[in-house]
């Protein structure tokens, strides 16, 4: 018994020892087999397992998430969520493992090691508001808008044209699911994430459109005198707003659907109006396509949402029949104000004229028949402003003519079997005139000069002629005989 003791004794001291030993030689370095997010640290100190994990996350940081989003994929980079992780607790456990507890807790732990290793895992927290802001700006580009049912036209007739589904990312949902899985299932593979969509309809169905047979209302005006781009333009505009299908209570932007103005949509420089001046811009010409459009909307007596007059009068309608654009400040918008769809069609031809139909569904009495008369209000005179000009020698004498501004109105007749029951107001439109300016050469004799700047600030023109022609005629007397 007592030679029992004294070799359990031994074994113990042996066990104590050879414990003892491997503490005392590498008391402050992780034991071998253990691993952190699969990162060896075997034999490492504090700081070099701290130095180690940060290269991890910063190489993990390179590495993406797939994003399903519909039947498109992202791959998102993880640095766009701003993920972190906590390390120092688990480092810290990491070097305890073998070191801590009786000396039977340390043995046993020391072997599980050498068969099975050990492996931690970190914290990962995702940074919820990069997160939101990647949803946002990124993940809703690949948002697509449904595609209502439609109409083409050809050769007087319509063919149905189905409408597509579109879908809508679920912001918040998709925030959370992408903050949820970085935290909880992200794994050293693949990483795929399906974003929760929203689907959304098509509206209109062929039954729908059926009913978009009747000519609501028609309008054609004539670019003959246009240059080439200007043609450009309108021709450019109208295939732009040829097809559009717009379902009850839907509003139409001409803005929206001309723009933008560039060479790639089809458009070139031309005259246009700005500030009172005729100035070359691309898609100049574009607001008689908007004209156009607006007066075969008055004949199918749609809802006008929108409508601003030119600056100055136009030549292909009558005062009060313009319809401007201009920028987003100037637009022409209309409702479909009917129970039904409406088509319009608009097209140009070979002997520069703009044709605009709209059709859908007859609902007015045949007998009911409407016209459009435009009235002059008022009109105003250009001034007449003098001018001196003292790089131009006495003599000289340009004029600039003026244009005559105008206040107009247009009135809606409307008859029953050939009587007029109705006359409605429809719009006032103003547009502005132009000074006349006169402008005078004034470099040459001293007093002529002077009698002629005097009239000028006179604002006297058959003063300033009177001395021109003083100034000509002492000019000619001056003359060497020939």
């Amino acid at each position: 018994m007592k030679k029992w003791w004294s070799a359990a004794a031994v074994l113990v001291s042996l066990l104590l020892m050879s414990l003892g030993m491997t503490v005392c030689a590498a008391e402050s370095t992780i034991l071998k087999g253990i691993t952190i997010e699969g990162v060896d640290v075997s034999g490492m100190t504090k700081d070099e397992a701290m130095n180690a994990l940060t290269a991890y996350e910063a190489k993990l940081g390179e590495e993406t998430l797939t994003l399903k989003i519909g039947d498109q994929t992202l791959d998102a980079p993880l640095s766009s969520f701003g993920v972190t992780y906590s390390n120092e607790d688990v480092v810290t456990s990491a070097l305890q493992v073998g070191r801590t507890g009786n000396v039977v807790k340390r043995y046993k732990e020391q072997k599980d090691l050498q068969h099975n290793g050990l492996n931690y895992t970190l914290s990962r927290t995702a940074n919820e508001e990069m997160v939101q802001v990647y949803v946002q700006d990124t993940c809703t580009k690949y948002d697509q808008e449904a595609k209502n049912a439609s109409l083409t036209r050809e050769n007087g007739e319509f063919t149905f044209v189905p409408g597509e589904e579109g879908r809508e990312i679920n912001v918040d949902s998709s925030v959370r699911a992408i903050v949820d899985y970085l935290e909880n299932d992200w794994t050293d593979g693949e990483n795929f994430l399906e974003l929760p969509v929203q689907v959304t309809k098509p509206e209109g169905s062929a039954e729908d459109l059926a009913y978009v047979k009747d000519l609501l209302g028609s309008f054609t005006t004539s670019f003959s005198t246009s240059s080439a781009d200007r043609s450009k333009n309108v021709n450019s505009g109208a295939k732009h707003v040829n097809g559009t299908v717009l379902y009850p209570g839907e509003t139409f932007s001409m803005y929206e659907t001309v723009a933008p103005f560039t060479a790639e949509n089809g458009y070139a420089m031309a005259g246009s109006y700005l500030n009172g001046e005729v100035v070359d811009s691309m898609g100049g010409g574009i607001c008689q396509v908007s004209t156009t459009l607006y007066n075969a909307v008055l004949r199918a007596e749609l809802e006008v949402v929108e409508r601003s007059p030119h600056s100055m009068t136009v030549h292909y309608v009558e005062l009060s029949e313009d319809a401007a654009i201009a920028g987003t400040y100037k637009d022409f918008k209309f409702k479909n104000s009917t129970e039904y769809p409406i088509y319009i069609e608009g097209y140009t031809t070979s002997d520069k004229k703009i044709t605009f139909n709209i059709y859908g569904k007859e609902t007015r009495d045949s007998n009911r028949s409407i016209s459009f008369e435009s009235v002059l209000v008022n009109e105003v005179k250009p001034n007449t402003i003098l001018r001196d000009d003292a790089g131009q020698g006495l003599g000289y004498k340009s004029v600039s003519a003026g244009k005559t501004g105008y206040v107009a109105e247009l009135y809606k007749i409307v008859k029953v079997n050939g009587v007029q029951t109705d006359r409605i107001k429809i719009n006032k439109s103003t547009y502005k005139g132009s000074d006349r300016v006169v402008t005078y050469g004034t470099a040459g004799d001293p007093t002529l000069s002077e009698n002629l700047r005097a009239a000028i600030a006179a604002q006297d023109e058959a003063l300033a002629d009177a001395n021109v022609a003083a100034a000509n005629a002492a000019a000619a007397a001056a003359a060497p005989a020939q």
